[in-house]
């Protein structure tokens, strides 16, 4: 071989080296960039769930606070009062007398 095909040769493997070594350094990088980001995309996959678990919790709760809330309104007025006494705990007029019926209790609780 002469000089200048050993010359050629030897700046054909140098390009080779630098192309694999630029290759090598950026599948690193890449591996690096990954590896940091997958326990944050695993994190934020974790948030967005609990977000709707818990907008599901808060959409319940407040469907209870307004039946809650109803309920409180109901209870301050004496003719409600009156009559959920006299039902629920047979309490009656005066002479007025109660009759319970097995059946219709049980469908009035469901």
């Amino acid at each position: 071989m002469t000089k200048s095909n050993k010359k050629k040769r030897g700046a054909y493997t140098s390009s080779r080296k630098r192309l694999f070594m630029l290759g090598f350094a950026i599948i690193g990088l890449f591996s690096l960039l990954i590896g940091t980001m997958f326990p944050t995309w695993t994190q934020i996959y974790k948030n967005k769930k609990e977000t709707e678990l818990l907008s599901a919790e808060l959409d319940n709760l407040l469907e209870e606070e307004a039946s809650l809330q109803s309920e409180v309104t109901k209870l301050e007025d004496p003719d409600y009062i009156a009559r959920y006494a006299r039902e629920k705990y047979l309490y009656s007029k005066q002479g007025e007398l109660i009759l319970r019926i097995p059946g219709l209790d049980k469908e009035k609780d469901e």
